[in-house]
Parts: structure tokens; C-alpha cells; sequence
């Protein structure tokens, strides 16, 4: 079981892996070892999750998730397999933690009266001194 927060935690079966070759320059290994590890986690079929669930990652991993509602992520970073394997749970873990974090609410504030106040006076500050140039200016060289 993946612990995601307090509320959720996901069966390891719900996961599957694919290793693949990985991209980019290597050593010799590179053409012939499946290092990169792709982890896919089909979100319509999880029964770990609620609905509600579901839907906040769905709405806020729109980008990550197929039209079939299968989460990918991969991982290429290390030279092995397991470590590989090991990345793209973490990284997964913490795709989930932050969709589903809740967000705080936010307060409706005010613009304080002397911000406000300070900026009219800068702009009106401006103006005069851009008036006292066109009058000085005669226009004669």
C-alpha cells in the first residue's frame, strides 16, 4: 500500500510498470538496456479512490492524465531499473499529494488607503513635472 495523506492510500496492484530504453546520450548500455521505468495508474478503474477524488486529480492533473484516465509517469533519471522504478512512485506520491491538497481559502482584502493615496500623488507628481517641461520648451535651437 502507497500511503498518499492521511485519507488516501493505494493499492500497490493498482500500478503498473513498463521499462523502456531511455532517451538521450549513454555509455554503451544505452541501445540495448531498458532502464526508463513508466509507471501507469488507471484512475477510472481505482477503487482506492472516491469520486471526489478522482475528480480534483482529474480536474488538476488534466495534462498528465490520457482520454482513457490512465496517470503516466516516467522516470529516466538513474541507471537502473529499481532505482528508476523507485523515482517514479516518489514523483507519483507527490503528483497525488498535491492534487489532492486542499486549498486555503482566500480572504477578500482592500488596497490600504494610503497605498492608494501615495500612488495618486506619485502619478499627479509625474504629470506636473512633464507639464513644467512643455511650457519651458520654446522650440527655438
Amino acid at each position: 500500500m502507497i500511503e498518499i495523506n492521511d485519507e488516501v492510500t493505494i493499492d500497490d496492484a493498482e500500478l503498473d510498470f513498463a521499462a523502456s530504453r531511455s532517451a538521450g546520450p549513454g555509455g554503451q548500455n544505452v541501445n540495448k538496456v531498458e532502464t526508463r521505468m513508466t509507471l501507469r495508474f488507471d484512475l477510472e478503474a481505482s477503487t482506492s479512490l472516491s469520486p471526489e477524488h478522482k475528480e480534483r486529480i482529474r480536474e488538476r492533473l488534466s495534462t498528465r492524465i490520457s482520454k482513457a484516465g490512465v496517470l503516466a509517469v516516467s522516470s529516466q533519471r538513474h541507471r537502473t531499473q529499481a532505482a528508476n522504478r523507485d523515482a517514479a512512485r516518489e514523483r507519483f506520491v507527490e503528483l497525488l499529494r498535491e492534487a489532492l491538497e486542499e486549498e486555503a481559502q482566500r480572504r477578500p482584502t482592500r488596497t490600504p488607503r494610503r497605498v492608494h493615496k501615495r500612488r495618486l500623488e506619485g502619478k499627479r507628481r509625474r504629470g506636473r513635472l512633464k507639464q513644467n517641461r512643455s511650457r519651458d520648451f520654446t522650440g527655438e535651437d
